[in-house]
């Protein structure tokens, strides 16, 4: 049985990615501030901005899974949010590649692209917005995902640890899914997102594969449902919302414009759920 120490277990994300790998056989530590609302697995309070916590907790696992930080700006000051997600996942890569462990998953976000909390509003370049999309972030949250994606590199090229970032999009946890009916006809309300989301459990499988495969390398990718979070066609959302912006390919129904190609490709998964089984559409 392997071991993988998952930190930020106890957040929106967490219980999710523990119960995939739980379920999948692996030996799991939760590694956060508090204690979860469930407990899963045993639960380990730290620090990740001390080095010396890191190392004692990443000291007999086979591989990390690091979902810790401050989730979004502005709830913190932008130091504290640049500083803690920075350092907290500097000290991850760091701790986990000396103590020999050669699978590392961290998390990114949409965000680093720049149009979800820009306070100079931007719109996306082209559709569907993949991995070679500038990144342009306005915000210290946006700007700690791009240097963490970079320390990924670092880390790698020195010493060929593997480093999967994902590119999280709108998390949905099974109970949220009753949100849906106030906003799936308003295409305002979530352009900035450009309607993606992706359910806590088809995440959480992305994480596990990540940790799976080999031969990654330090990669950087999307994930995302493969459908939009809207009861408008994606032709219909972009000619409201973004009429002027590149379409690259054709859309012919509700498919995602968050490109979710690279992770499916590399990581062999396929999200399966679908907002629409769970709610109903007048």
């Amino acid at each position: 049985m392997k071991k993988v120490v998952i930190t930020g277990g106890s957040g929106l994300l967490g219980p999710s990615v523990i119960k995939e790998f739980l379920d999948n056989g692996y030996e799991v530590l939760n590694v956060d501030q508090q204690l979860p609302k469930e407990k899963l697995c045993e639960t380990i309070i730290a620090d990740l901005t001390s080095l010396g916590e890191v190392y004692d907790v990443l000291s007999d696992a086979d591989a990390v899974v690091h979902l810790a930080a401050v989730p979004r700006p502005f709830i913190y000051s932008n130091d504290v949010t640049f500083r803690n997600n920075v350092m907290s996942t500097y000290n991850i890569l760091e701790a986990a590649s000396n103590l020999g462990i050669k699978k590392a998953v961290i998390t990114s976000s949409e965000s680093c692209y720049g149009i979800v909390f820009a306070k100079n509003p931007i719109k996306p370049q082209y559709v569907p917005l993949d991995e070679d999309h500038p990144r342009l972030p306005q915000d210290s949250y946006g700007l700690s995902k791009i240097v963490n994606e970079e320390n990924a590199e670092m880390i790698h090229n020195r010493t060929g640890m593997q480093v999967v970032s994902l590119r999280i999009g709108n998390v949905i946890t099974p109970e949220t899914y009753k949100d849906f009916p106030s906003f799936i006809h308003d295409p305002e309300v979530r352009k900035t997102i450009v309607w993606s989301y992706i359910d806590a459990r088809d995440a959480a499988k992305a994480y596990r594969l990540a940790v799976e495969k080999d031969g990654l390398g330090a990669v950087a990718l999307n994930v995302a449902a493969d459908n939009s979070s809207m009861d408008m066609k994606s032709s219909e959302l972009m000619a409201s919302v973004y009429p002027d912006v590149e379409i690259r390919g054709e859309l012919t129904g509700y498919e995602t414009l968050y490109s979710n190609k690279k992770a499916k490709e590399l990581l062999d998964w396929q999200p399966v759920h679908n907002w629409r089984d769970y709610v109903k559409v007048d």
